[in-house]
Protein backbone atom coordinates (compact mmCIF):
# COMPACT_ATOMS: atom_id res chain seq x y z
CA UNK A 1 0.00 0.00 0.00
CA UNK A 2 1.44 3.14 -1.25
CA UNK A 3 0.58 6.23 1.29
CA UNK A 4 -0.26 9.68 -0.60
CA UNK A 5 1.95 12.66 0.46
CA UNK A 6 2.56 15.79 -1.71
CA UNK A 7 6.45 16.68 -2.30
CA UNK A 8 5.52 18.70 -5.27
CA UNK A 9 8.46 21.90 -5.99
CA UNK A 10 10.51 19.99 -3.08
CA UNK A 11 14.04 18.44 -4.52
CA UNK A 12 14.96 14.59 -2.75
CA UNK A 13 18.87 13.36 -3.41
CA UNK A 14 19.03 9.13 -2.70
CA UNK A 15 22.42 8.22 -2.80
CA UNK A 16 22.73 4.76 -3.75
CA UNK A 17 19.16 5.28 -4.93
CA UNK A 18 19.63 3.18 -8.19
CA UNK A 19 18.73 -0.15 -6.79
CA UNK A 20 16.70 -2.22 -4.25
CA UNK A 21 14.99 -0.50 -1.49
CA UNK A 22 16.87 3.14 -2.29
CA UNK A 23 15.39 3.11 -6.18
CA UNK A 24 12.21 2.28 -4.18
CA UNK A 25 12.33 5.28 -2.05
CA UNK A 26 13.35 7.47 -5.15
CA UNK A 27 10.35 5.88 -7.32
CA UNK A 28 7.61 6.95 -4.44
CA UNK A 29 9.39 10.28 -3.81
CA UNK A 30 9.09 10.86 -7.74
CA UNK A 31 5.54 9.34 -7.55
CA UNK A 32 4.83 12.24 -4.99
CA UNK A 33 6.21 15.13 -7.22
CA UNK A 34 9.28 15.35 -6.20
CA UNK A 35 11.89 16.42 -8.08
CA UNK A 36 14.64 13.64 -7.72
CA UNK A 37 18.31 13.19 -8.01
CA UNK A 38 20.01 9.77 -7.57
CA UNK A 39 23.61 8.80 -7.37
CA UNK A 40 25.15 5.34 -8.14
CA UNK A 41 28.88 4.17 -8.25
CA UNK A 42 27.67 3.04 -11.70
CA UNK A 43 26.64 4.63 -14.68
CA UNK A 44 24.97 1.62 -15.84
CA UNK A 45 22.61 1.68 -12.94
CA UNK A 46 21.97 5.22 -13.04
CA UNK A 47 20.90 4.84 -17.32
CA UNK A 48 18.52 2.36 -16.14
CA UNK A 49 17.34 3.55 -12.90
CA UNK A 50 16.82 7.75 -14.22
CA UNK A 51 13.76 7.11 -17.02
CA UNK A 52 11.82 5.37 -14.08
CA UNK A 53 11.50 8.75 -12.32
CA UNK A 54 9.36 10.72 -14.61
CA UNK A 55 10.72 13.86 -16.06
CA UNK A 56 11.69 15.00 -12.94
CA UNK A 57 14.24 12.41 -12.65
CA UNK A 58 17.85 12.90 -12.40
CA UNK A 59 20.74 11.06 -12.12
CA UNK A 60 24.70 11.22 -11.33
CA UNK A 61 27.67 9.26 -10.64
CA UNK A 62 29.28 9.19 -7.18
CA UNK A 63 31.08 6.43 -5.49
CA UNK A 64 30.60 7.60 -1.52
CA UNK A 65 33.95 6.08 -0.25
CA UNK A 66 35.57 8.87 -2.50
CA UNK A 67 34.12 12.63 -0.78
CA UNK A 68 35.18 14.63 -3.57
CA UNK A 69 32.98 12.94 -5.86
CA UNK A 70 30.41 13.00 -3.24
CA UNK A 71 30.50 17.02 -2.95
CA UNK A 72 30.64 16.77 -7.16
CA UNK A 73 27.24 14.89 -7.55
CA UNK A 74 25.73 17.11 -5.04
CA UNK A 75 27.03 20.16 -6.98
CA UNK A 76 25.22 18.43 -10.22
CA UNK A 77 22.10 17.39 -8.06
CA UNK A 78 21.49 21.57 -7.09
CA UNK A 79 23.03 23.04 -10.15
CA UNK A 80 19.78 20.77 -12.13
CA UNK A 81 17.36 20.68 -9.00
CA UNK A 82 18.13 23.52 -6.58
CA UNK A 83 18.85 23.00 -2.91
CA UNK A 84 18.30 20.03 -1.55
CA UNK A 85 14.74 19.32 0.88
CA UNK A 86 15.29 15.59 1.39
CA UNK A 87 18.68 13.69 1.63
CA UNK A 88 18.68 10.11 1.89
CA UNK A 89 22.14 8.30 2.77
CA UNK A 90 21.54 4.56 1.73
CA UNK A 91 25.23 3.29 -0.01
CA UNK A 92 25.92 0.19 1.68
CA UNK A 93 27.82 -2.98 1.11
CA UNK A 94 27.01 -6.55 2.51
CA UNK A 95 28.99 -10.30 2.25
CA UNK A 96 28.81 -13.15 4.46
CA UNK A 97 31.91 -13.61 6.44
CA UNK A 98 32.94 -14.77 9.87
CA UNK A 99 35.30 -13.01 11.82
CA UNK A 100 37.77 -15.46 11.69
CA UNK A 101 37.60 -16.23 7.81
CA UNK A 102 37.56 -12.03 6.89
CA UNK A 103 40.86 -10.23 5.85
CA UNK A 104 41.18 -6.43 7.49
CA UNK A 105 40.48 -5.41 4.19
CA UNK A 106 37.10 -7.06 3.65
CA UNK A 107 35.60 -5.30 7.08
CA UNK A 108 37.24 -2.25 5.93
CA UNK A 109 35.71 -1.84 2.76
CA UNK A 110 31.91 -2.17 4.43
CA UNK A 111 33.14 0.36 6.69
CA UNK A 112 34.30 2.33 3.93
CA UNK A 113 30.70 2.15 1.79
CA UNK A 114 28.09 2.02 5.16
CA UNK A 115 29.81 4.14 7.61
CA UNK A 116 33.21 6.61 6.41
CA UNK A 117 30.25 6.80 2.94
CA UNK A 118 27.62 7.89 4.98
CA UNK A 119 29.89 10.64 6.97
CA UNK A 120 30.97 11.56 3.71
CA UNK A 121 27.11 12.76 2.30
CA UNK A 122 26.15 14.40 4.84
CA UNK A 123 29.03 16.53 5.51
CA UNK A 124 29.22 17.30 2.11
CA UNK A 125 25.57 17.52 2.07
CA UNK A 126 24.65 20.52 4.42
CA UNK A 127 25.33 23.44 2.51
CA UNK A 128 23.19 22.42 -0.08
CA UNK A 129 20.30 21.68 2.58
CA UNK A 130 17.59 24.23 2.08
CA UNK A 131 17.24 25.04 6.05
CA UNK A 132 15.06 25.35 8.11
CA UNK A 133 12.84 21.73 7.58
CA UNK A 134 15.19 19.98 5.37
CA UNK A 135 15.40 15.73 6.41
CA UNK A 136 18.05 13.54 6.48
CA UNK A 137 17.41 9.92 6.38
CA UNK A 138 19.89 7.39 6.69
CA UNK A 139 19.37 3.43 5.52
CA UNK A 140 20.71 1.62 8.40
CA UNK A 141 20.39 -2.20 9.44
CA UNK A 142 19.17 -4.15 12.32
CA UNK A 143 22.55 -5.97 12.26
CA UNK A 144 23.36 -2.66 14.36
CA UNK A 145 21.20 -3.86 17.76
CA UNK A 146 21.00 -7.33 16.38
CA UNK A 147 24.18 -9.13 16.69
CA UNK A 148 24.36 -11.69 13.70
CA UNK A 149 26.89 -14.37 12.71
CA UNK A 150 28.89 -13.55 9.79
CA UNK A 151 27.82 -9.99 9.82
CA UNK A 152 29.96 -8.26 12.38
CA UNK A 153 30.93 -6.15 9.59
CA UNK A 154 28.04 -4.51 8.66
CA UNK A 155 26.88 -4.46 12.99
CA UNK A 156 30.37 -2.55 13.12
CA UNK A 157 29.33 0.10 10.00
CA UNK A 158 25.24 0.61 10.82
CA UNK A 159 25.98 1.07 14.80
CA UNK A 160 28.46 3.78 13.42
CA UNK A 161 25.46 4.74 11.21
CA UNK A 162 22.68 4.81 13.79
CA UNK A 163 25.10 7.01 16.11
CA UNK A 164 25.82 9.34 13.30
CA UNK A 165 22.22 9.94 12.96
CA UNK A 166 21.94 10.75 16.82
CA UNK A 167 24.70 12.66 16.97
CA UNK A 168 23.37 14.88 13.99
CA UNK A 169 20.30 15.58 15.40
CA UNK A 170 21.77 17.47 18.05
CA UNK A 171 24.62 19.22 16.28
CA UNK A 172 21.61 19.79 13.19
CA UNK A 173 18.80 20.76 14.98
CA UNK A 174 19.68 24.03 16.39
CA UNK A 175 20.08 24.98 12.18
CA UNK A 176 16.65 23.32 11.42
CA UNK A 177 17.65 20.21 9.83
CA UNK A 178 15.89 16.56 11.36
CA UNK A 179 17.81 13.50 10.83
CA UNK A 180 16.67 9.79 11.44
CA UNK A 181 17.19 6.60 10.39
CA UNK A 182 15.33 3.64 8.62
CA UNK A 183 16.35 0.33 9.98
CA UNK A 184 14.29 -2.16 7.45
CA UNK A 185 13.52 -5.59 8.14
CA UNK A 186 13.49 -8.89 5.54
CA UNK A 187 12.19 -7.08 2.41
CA UNK A 188 11.28 -9.03 -0.72
CA UNK A 189 13.39 -8.72 -3.88
CA UNK A 190 16.52 -7.28 -2.26
CA UNK A 191 19.49 -8.44 -3.03
CA UNK A 192 20.29 -8.55 0.47
CA UNK A 193 17.89 -11.20 0.76
CA UNK A 194 18.98 -13.08 -2.13
CA UNK A 195 22.22 -13.01 -0.26
CA UNK A 196 21.86 -13.51 3.56
CA UNK A 197 18.46 -15.58 3.62
CA UNK A 198 17.71 -19.24 2.42
CA UNK A 199 14.94 -18.74 -0.79
CA UNK A 200 12.15 -20.94 -1.97
CA UNK A 201 9.99 -22.69 0.82
CA UNK A 202 13.02 -22.61 3.57
CA UNK A 203 13.12 -18.52 3.25
CA UNK A 204 8.98 -18.46 3.49
CA UNK A 205 8.98 -20.51 6.37
CA UNK A 206 11.74 -18.27 8.03
CA UNK A 207 9.92 -15.21 7.43
CA UNK A 208 6.96 -16.73 8.67
CA UNK A 209 8.74 -17.96 11.91
CA UNK A 210 10.56 -14.61 12.44
CA UNK A 211 8.44 -11.97 11.13
CA UNK A 212 5.15 -11.19 13.67
CA UNK A 213 3.34 -9.79 10.93
CA UNK A 214 3.61 -13.00 8.89
CA UNK A 215 5.15 -11.36 5.72
CA UNK A 216 8.20 -9.81 4.13
CA UNK A 217 8.60 -6.07 3.57
CA UNK A 218 8.22 -4.53 0.59
CA UNK A 219 10.44 -1.68 -0.88
CA UNK A 220 7.01 0.77 -0.68
CA UNK A 221 6.97 -0.14 2.62
CA UNK A 222 10.44 1.67 3.71
CA UNK A 223 9.35 4.19 1.15
CA UNK A 224 6.34 5.05 3.31
CA UNK A 225 8.23 5.20 6.20
CA UNK A 226 11.16 7.70 4.22
CA UNK A 227 8.03 9.85 2.92
CA UNK A 228 6.47 10.26 6.60
CA UNK A 229 10.35 11.42 7.88
CA UNK A 230 10.89 13.53 5.23
CA UNK A 231 7.47 15.26 5.41
CA UNK A 232 5.97 18.11 7.78
CA UNK A 233 4.05 15.11 9.18
CA UNK A 234 7.22 14.21 11.08
CA UNK A 235 8.28 17.76 11.87
CA UNK A 236 8.76 16.88 15.57
CA UNK A 237 10.83 13.74 14.92
CA UNK A 238 14.18 13.42 14.99
CA UNK A 239 17.46 11.54 16.58
CA UNK A 240 15.04 8.20 15.46
CA UNK A 241 16.20 5.15 14.43
CA UNK A 242 13.15 3.17 12.92
CA UNK A 243 12.59 -0.22 12.67
CA UNK A 244 9.90 -1.26 9.63
CA UNK A 245 10.41 -4.65 10.12
CA UNK A 246 6.99 -6.05 10.94
CA UNK A 247 8.41 -6.54 14.98
CA UNK A 248 11.07 -8.56 13.67
CA UNK A 249 13.96 -7.74 15.59
CA UNK A 250 12.14 -8.71 18.62
CA UNK A 251 12.63 -12.28 17.12
CA UNK A 252 15.99 -11.88 15.32
CA UNK A 253 18.90 -13.57 16.37
CA UNK A 254 18.09 -17.10 16.93
CA UNK A 255 16.26 -17.29 13.63
CA UNK A 256 18.96 -15.68 11.45
CA UNK A 257 21.55 -18.18 13.45
CA UNK A 258 19.45 -20.97 12.06
CA UNK A 259 19.27 -19.31 8.40
CA UNK A 260 23.07 -18.93 8.58
CA UNK A 261 23.35 -22.50 9.46
CA UNK A 262 21.19 -23.27 6.63
CA UNK A 263 23.44 -21.18 4.31
CA UNK A 264 26.20 -22.88 5.59
CA UNK A 265 25.07 -26.43 5.25
CA UNK A 266 24.13 -26.07 1.71
CA UNK A 267 28.27 -24.66 0.67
Amino acid sequence: MNVQFDFSGRHVMVFGGTTGINLGIAQAFAAAGAKVSVASRKQANVDVAVPTLGERGFGTVADVRDEASVARALADAEARHGPIDVLVSGAAGNFLAEVNGMSSNAFKVVLDIDLLGSFHVVRQAYPHLRKPGASVIFISAPQAVVPMPWQAHVGAAKAGVDQLARVLALEWGPAGVRVNAISPGPIAGTEGMKRLAPQGDAGDALVRAMVPLGRMGTPGDIANLAQFLGSDAAAYVSGAVIACDGGAQNMLTPMITAAVEQLKAAG
